[in-house]
């Protein structure tokens, strides 16, 4: 699949990490920085994160810290990376194996609630997923994200209806996934039991479409 950055141009790749780590240690150091920024935002927040709070908790100079990450947007970036490589791959396996309306049903329903479970429980993705809509850069990483899983299913979609416009399946696979990244936004923002009613209901919908003949 086509990398993600290269999509961009230089201007909007400017949130990127400054340079990718080669050796082992400097891997381990830069997962350190990851693991102690992703603390700290779901302690305080990403807007109150400080660059000197992430390398101290991180146990490592500022300095370094500035070596892979210019900034915090960089920092913030490359945990979203991280989040959308870890859910296409899982989306990635829940389809790769369907082929019938049936498992189709049961995969796409266990890959929302699943996404449901993770924003419900993770405040990192909840607050960099919130972070996107006030970020170019990262509106158009989430843009990418969604037409790779988008691809995935409409896969599935084709294999299950090989005589119907292809385009047309695209644009319903895409429209899918864009309608339950907003289903998602709403319902982690409302209480429990009207988000568990908002997802059973954008399930439910969505499974018409993707299943009509």
């Amino acid at each position: 699949m086509e990398d993600t950055a290269a999509r961009f141009s230089p201007q909007e790749q400017v949130a990127s990490p400054r340079r990718a780590p080669s050796q082992q240690r400097s891997r381990e150091r830069v997962g350190r920085m990851l693991a102690a920024a992703s603390t700290l935002i779901a302690e305080q927040g990403s807007d109150a994160m400080r660059m000197g709070e992430v390398a101290e908790r991180a146990g490592v100079s500022i300095g370094s810290l500035y070596q892979f990450f210019p900034d915090k947007r960089a920092i913030i970036w490359a945990l979203a990376e991280r989040y959308t490589a870890e859910s296409q791959a899982c989306i990635s396996a829940a389809l790769a194996d369907v082929s019938d309306a049936e498992g189709l049903s049961q995969a796409f329903s266990e890959l929302v609630d699943i996404y449901y479970r993770l924003f419900l429980a993770e405040p990192v993705m909840r607050d960099i997923w919130s972070g996107t809509q006030a970020d170019k850069a990262l509106r158009q990483l989430e843009l990418a994200d969604s037409r790779a899983n988008a691809e995935f299913l409409s896969a599935v979609l084709k294999r299950l209806r090989p005589a119907a416009d292809p385009v047309a399946l695209e644009t319903t696979a895409l429209l899918v996934w864009q309608m339950g990244e907003a289903a998602m936004r709403l319902a982690i923002s409302v209480g429990r039991d009207e988000g568990d009613r908002l997802v059973a209901t954008y399930k439910r919908m969505a499974l018409r479409e993707l299943l009509a003949e």
